[in-house]
């Protein structure tokens, strides 16, 4: 009787736990308030997070407000939904219902047994799509307008959530096939598009960019190595007639540049008006731009 009672009491408690907020571990945004956790999918036999902060007073019977979901970096590899609390907290505290998502990644040992020409991003891109999907198909439920959707993400989750919405392949066969990926805006941090991935066409920017883009804001630091590939992917835009792209580019800084200090502060800032400006959000970004004087210079 007391192991059926121990098995059971482990049962229940699975149950309930993807309804309860995650507990902050160290690292980026451990001092961030975790939002409410769901499962979203299940993938190589494991279930994946969403974290969802929701507006004050948020009412989804009476409201239905624009969604953005983003992606934390770490090389396809790493990383965790620690990176955008503070920027989810924010956004949700200004009206948006905001979410970050973890994905699939493989280990080193599971990327080396990939067929010649697939790269381990492969499988983050399919469970970013599974994300967006499956965050539209709960719209009525968390109060979302599933025409108002907005994604990104830094680093490597900017790479993927470009490919997410851009790429027509690499879709999970188990998702609803009625809902798309489409958004109405990004909000980048320093995406990760690199000029080698022309070795896997699915997962190289450069063979899906359209000149229709959404409006899009990009962070870079003018001292990022990786800009080198968003340089690449930004000419070829703009050759296609694409004029829908704020680029924002932090004087001496590096790659995720963004991550913490006043610079957290003025991309937040920006990416907000950036929102008020194409009716996403509305009213005055509600933080301070630092008294130490950082500030972002827009670059055609």
């Amino acid at each position: 009787m007391k192991l059926l009672s121990l098995i059971l009491c482990v049962l229940c408690g699975a149950s309930h736990a993807a309804e309860k907020p995650a507990k902050a571990k160290g690292g980026i945004g451990a001092d961030a308030p975790p939002g409410k956790v769901y499962i979203y999918k299940e993938s190589a036999g494991k279930p994946r997070q969403m974290e969802i902060y929701f507006p004050p007073d948020h009412d989804p019977a009476k409201s239905k407000v624009p969604g953005m979901i983003l992606f934390h970096g770490g090389g396809w590899g790493g990383g965790s939904l620690g990176q955008f609390r503070i920027a989810c907290a924010y956004f949700a505290s200004r009206g948006l219902v905001c979410a970050t998502s973890e994905y699939q990644m493989l280990s080193k040992a599971d990327a080396a047994k990939l067929p010649a020409g697939e790269t381990k991003k492969r499988v983050c891109v399919t469970d970013a799509k599974s994300a967006i999907r499956w965050f539209k198909q709960h719209a009525g439920e968390f109060g979302i307008d599933p025409q108002r959707i907005i994604t990104g993400g830094g680093s490597a989750g900017g790479h993927i959530s470009a490919l997410a919405t851009m790429n027509p392949g690499l879709n999970d066969p188990a998702d609803p096939k009625d809902i798309d990926t489409s958004v109405v805006a990004y909000v980048w941090f320093n995406p990760a598009f690199a000029t080698d991935d022309d070795k896997d066409p699915e997962i190289d920017i450069l063979r899906h960019l359209k000149a229709d883009l959404p409006p899009a804001i990009a962070f870079f630091g003018d001292q990022d190595t990786w800009k080198k590939g968003w340089d690449t992917a930004h000419a070829k835009w703009k050759s296609l007639g694409t004029k829908t792209i704020d680029l924002q580019i932090a004087p001496g800084q590096s790659h995720s540049f963004f991550n913490s200090g006043p610079w957290q502060t003025v991309t937040l800032i920006a990416a907000d008006q950036f929102l008020v400006k194409h009716g996403l959000l509305t009213g005055e970004p509600t933080k301070t731009m630092p008294a130490t004087g950082e500030k972002l210079l827009p670059k055609e």
